[in-house]
């Protein structure tokens, strides 16, 4: 399996981050291409198409959580990216906030079409100084090129995105605790049923989906469903961000096949281990993981 890449496409510089730089390598035409081209079932049809998962942890199909809002209901629907990125050795989401904050807006405007949202929220987590600082930026560059606000490059559509800052709460990484806050209540997690979907945001249908499941939106609507099921596997397509820490030689973020094998993604793409150490552990996912050894990860894959 090879390291296709779908979603970090361009190299990062020192102005990735701005419009006129995201905007020069074709930045926001696919949000022209389907508000010209594409009514919002079709844009939530191709989603679905695509068989992307959500990038967060749940894995939950982003096309079908997004059928669940009926549209023209008369009811407002909200839209929330959950970038609460809280678990420790995780900053994938960071990076696109830091790097390709526009990326992650144009999507955002994308999926706001789809579900008929007129105002969409960022959930960022109070501790991120400088992507808060470039993603907030890049709202107010968005607005001013008349990227926001009403009738987005002329279309009868208009989307405001509000970035809203956490406090530091771990559990407002749980999508119903993220939107009690919002709401200006304590951070605690809901009792379900009924689903966000339904009753959410100002108990108003909501879709919160993870920064970089919604980031994958430019590409699947620009390519179509087809280009992003070429890479990873049948049951789980396209890429994912994978954050990497520790004693490792090549810290960071790297972009790689879903199903792509463990050993080799350390070995190779990473460098080894640090100063040629052997391998002990892996800690794969947050604090709730299982602790897997060398041993038990060497048949594994990069794999939800």
């Amino acid at each position: 399996m090879g390291t296709k890449k779908l979603l970090m496409t361009f190299p990062v510089t020192a102005t990735s981050h701005t419009l006129g730089e995201y905007r020069a390598r074709g930045g926001y035409a696919t949000l022209e291409k389907v508000l010209r081209q594409m009514t919002p079932a079709d844009v939530t049809k191709e989603v679905t198409a695509s068989g992307i998962q959500g990038r967060g942890g749940a894995a939950f199909p982003a096309g079908r959580k997004w059928q669940v809002v009926h549209l023209n209901d008369g009811q407002p629907h909200y839209l929330c990216a959950n970038a609460d990125e809280g678990e420790p050795g995780t900053f994938k989401d960071r990076w696109i906030l830091e790097n390709a904050p526009h990326l992650l807006l144009e999507s955002m405007l994308i999926a706001a079409y789809a579900l008929q949202v007129r105002h969409a929220f960022v959930y960022i987590r109070g501790e991120f100084d400088l992507p808060y600082r470039r993603l907030a930026s890049a709202v107010d560059e968005a607005h001013s090129a008349g990227l926001m606000g009403e009738r987005i490059l002329g279309a009868d559509f208009g989307c405001d995105v509000i970035v809203h800052r956490g406090a530091g709460s771990y559990v407002c990484g749980e999508a119903s605790g993220l939107l009690t806050s919002i709401e200006g209540k304590r951070g605690y997690p809901r009792n379900r049923p009924p689903r966000l979907t339904v009753r959410g945001l100002y108990q108003r249908p909501t879709v919160v989906n993870n920064v970089e499941t919604l980031s994958n939106l430019v590409g699947i609507l620009a390519n179509g469903a087809a280009a992003f099921r070429s890479a990873g596997t049948a049951k789980n397509p396209g890429t994912r961000l994978i954050s990497i820490s520790g004693h490792i030689a090549k810290p960071g973020v790297y972009e790689v096949e879903i199903g792509y094998p463990w050993m080799k993604f350390i070995d190779e793409d990473c460098g080894g281990m640090l100063n040629g150490a052997k391998l002990k552990c892996v800690i794969p996912g947050g604090i709730s993981t299982k602790v897997l050894t060398a041993a038990d990860i060497a048949p594994l894959t990069l794999d939800n």
